[in-house]
């Protein structure tokens, strides 16, 4: 068996893309095609240090720049997008995180208003030592500091959305985008919806660490060096964000209020257990409610997102997507040597 197709692309500034949808591709891959991609962190590179503040750096909207898209030769609307990610490494030692005016979980914002003033803008800059795979918080007002593991995620993964629209790279929804969850990181494979011809998927957003519900809006942020493998499968929809890694099948849901972002997680992961394990819609239901696990993955951008989680340990015999992920591992192993 010969190796896989290897494309290496890495963006200049002008060939970011701002949106998901509306954006022409950067070049063709077809399925299959491992590609070693790079992605400049949320900032474009612009905070880089404790006295540079994110509001008088950039340029709203110009956050969240993304690399791609990528059109999928014989990618049509109704066929599934596979993206497995092989590795997400650093490509920088150092990151940084911050506080934003009217952004985040525990302020007040744009939506939530209240009379209180905004909390100020106050940026942290993390030490990443890639050997070790830590990444070093010291508090800003004190002396505080812990070495937290390294564990590198992608915040934005999507495809370009349906009926023509064009979405911010901020807002997370049926299309992916800016999911924010921990869970898209080396080793899951990420499974879209397609809505035009050759998808047009693109990924950024690159995380060092993120907790649960990226609480103040912002990870630790960075550029990330990242290997992945694109696969299609025809003739198989896939209504929301679904996952899937060693231990789990997943699905991403996201929306406001936050119990319509659990609904709709829940209700899509009732319906891919219907479809994979042959289900009646109540067994389903009744399956989700004894064994899903419901990570929240962010509740600070436009849309939020949860994650509703099916251990495999309780679906024997599960085959996802008819084994989709057996052949991207395969590709990544022959990528792999």
């Amino acid at each position: 068996m010969s190796g896989p197709n290897v494309i290496a692309y890495r963006p200049s500034r002008e060939d970011y893309a701002w949106t998901f949808g509306g954006a022409a591709p950067v070049m063709k891959v077809r399925p299959g095609d491992v590609l070693e991609l790079w992605t400049d962190d949320c900032f474009t590179s612009l905070v880089r240090s404790t006295h540079d503040l994110a509001s008088e750096k950039i340029v709203f909207p110009f956050l969240n720049p993304q690399t791609g898209p990528f059109f999928v030769e014989g990618a049509e609307p109704g066929d599934t997008l596979a993206l497995h990610f092989v590795s997400i490494e650093p490509s920088r030692d150092w990151g940084v995180s911050t506080t934003f005016p009217l952004f985040g979980a525990l302020t007040s914002t744009t939506r939530t208003v209240t009379l209180q003033d905004p909390l100020p803008e106050v940026v942290w800059v993390y030490e990443v030592d890639r050997q070790r795979r830590t990444v070093r918080y010291e508090a800003r007002r004190g002396h505080f500091s812990v070495e937290l593991p390294l564990e590198p995620m992608h915040g934005t993964v999507g495809v370009a959305p349906p009926n023509l629209e064009v979405r911010s790279p901020l807002v997370p929804d049926s299309h992916g985008g800016n999911l924010d969850t921990p869970e898209m990181r080396a080793g899951t494979t990420c499974y879209l919806g397609v809505n035009v011809e050759g998808a047009l998927f693109s990924i950024g957003d690159g995380h060092y660490r993120q907790g649960e519900g990226e609480t103040c809006g912002v990870a630790v942020e960075g550029a990330m060096d990242t290997v992945l493998v694109v696969d299609l499968i025809k003739g198989r929809s896939t209504p929301w964000p679904r996952l899937e890694d060693d231990r789990s099948i997943m699905c991403a849901g996201s929306a406001r209020p936050l119990e319509d972002a659990f609904r709709i997680a829940h209700g899509d992961l009732v319906r891919w257990l219907g479809e994979e394990l042959g289900l009646d819609v109540l067994d389903a239901y009744q399956l989700v409610t004894q064994i899903s696990e419901s990570p929240i993955a962010n509740v600070c951008d436009p849309n939020y997102t949860v994650v509703a989680k099916a251990p495999k340990r309780h679906l024997p015999g599960l085959s996802a997507y008819d084994g989709a992920r057996s052949r991207l591992l395969e590709i990544a192993a022959a990528y792999r040597g």
